[in-house]
């Protein structure tokens, strides 16, 4: 019983220096509160430019997270707002077809995660208009061509410096900073297909509330790729992006939960992905298996559990990948 204890309260001891010690790494609870404040007030000081001229933007990511570790990227999504995503289409009486683009989602006959975007106005987008492919006699807008056609618009700009093609972005260099800039689609309505994490949400009663409707209430976004299920990238398909609700999630963590967070992101890349040319996994993953123990797994996320924290995500973690 006594080694028990003991155990106990060696556990609570390294805990608590680890939180100390990640504290010191990662950042505090107000430095880290104070990065998110700041790049949130850029993105609104930036909005009624970006609207004016017809868009708007997104910083995402672990750098708009509140991370600053140095291989921390600034990822941005770019979405034109005179694009209109329906996922009904009695919702196009909605919108000016003379002026707006509308654009259906179809989320039937696709692969989980994945839709189908049916171009419904006539062309009047010069960008939608050159991405086009006919398909069961209805037009939709093709991923690999709606990329082609962003990364030579994205070209343009001139502070930016090798920029190439990755997955859904164009990557890039900014000064010294690797970005990310995700030309998309945003639709102000949830797919059906997130009927069953709404339940969960409801169930488990996380997130709070608030937090919740927040959530739902900006809706989800639409990048330009396609499921991997066959050996040729279907270029009909558009990945569901939930960039925003994700970071609104981890916003909502406590700083136990964040800290754990950047402990398997140092331990995905000093230990997992070391000397690995192409990563075995990514912060996505890490993010996830945080977001389902925070939701389901009964942790007591205080600094003096840390450690039992982080061990019960990289258990859930190796189930996952098994």
């Amino acid at each position: 019983e006594s080694d028990t204890i003991f155990s106990m309260s060696e556990n609570s001891r390294i805990s608590e220096a680890l939180y100390l010690g990640l504290c010191h790494k990662i950042g505090t609870p107000k430095e880290v509160t104070i990065r998110r404040e700041v790049m949130d007030m850029d993105e609104r000081l930036k909005e009624p430019v970006d609207m004016q001229k017809g868009d708007k933007k997104m910083k995402s990511g672990s750098f708009r997270e509140g991370f600053r570790f140095e291989s921390s990227d600034i990822d941005t999504m770019h979405w034109c707002i005179n694009h209109k995503l329906i996922t009904d289409i009695s919702q196009s009486s909605l919108y000016d077809r003379s002026k707006q683009s509308i654009i259906l989602v179809e989320d039937s006959d696709t692969p989980p995660g994945f839709v189908r975007l049916q171009f419904l106005t006539s062309k009047q987008d010069e960008h939608i208009e050159s991405c086009i492919i006919p398909f069961d006699n209805l037009m939709y807008i093709s991923t690999a061509k709606w990329r082609q056609i962003m990364l030579a618009w994205i070209s343009g700009y001139v502070l930016l410096k090798n920029i190439k093609s990755h997955g859904p972005c164009a990557n890039s260099f900014l000064g010294n900073v690797e970005t990310d800039l995700a030309p998309c689609f945003h639709c102000s309505t949830f797919s059906r297909l997130t009927c069953h994490w709404k339940r969960r949400c409801i169930q488990f009663n996380w997130p709070p509330y608030h937090v919740f409707n927040d959530i739902l209430k900006h809706g989800c976004h639409f990048v330009a790729v396609g499921s991997k299920l066959l050996d040729d990238e279907n270029e009909l398909e558009w990945r569901i992006s939930f960039s925003r609700a994700e970071q609104k999630l981890v916003y909502s963590m406590n700083h136990t939960q964040f800290l754990c967070y950047g402990l398997l992101k140092i331990f995905m890349k000093e230990v997992i992905n070391r000397d690995r040319e192409n990563a075995f996994l990514c912060s996505y993953f890490m993010k996830t298996t945080l977001f389902w123990l925070i939701q389901i797994g009964h942790v007591t996320w205080y600094p003096t559990n840390l450690l039992d924290c982080f061990w019960k995500c990289f258990k859930l973690l190796l189930n996952f990948v098994n």
